[in-house]
């Protein structure tokens, strides 16, 4: 019955250091990770509000297009 009992701790063991070492690697490879600054992701984020400002305005607009065409095509 030892025995047993001690595998189960093994496990139990092994897998703490599996989800500490998963950590320790993730928090490791954050480390190497070069981050942009500032004044790039307010510019990054200028970037993508525009663009999706601009796809919503011509989306909006091809639709309301659609619509009308398929009204007189309709009526």
């Amino acid at each position: 019955m030892a025995k047993g009992s001690k595998s189960k701790a093994a496990k139990k063991s092994k897998k703490e250091n599996a989800i500490i070492r998963y950590f320790k690697e993730t928090r490791a490879e954050l480390r190497k990770v070069t981050w942009p600054s500032r004044k790039e992701t307010f510019n990054l984020t200028v970037v993508v509000l525009v663009v999706t400002v601009g796809m919503a305005a011509y989306l909006g607009f091809v639709d309301y297009i659609f619509t009308k065409i398929v009204s007189l095509l309709v009526s």
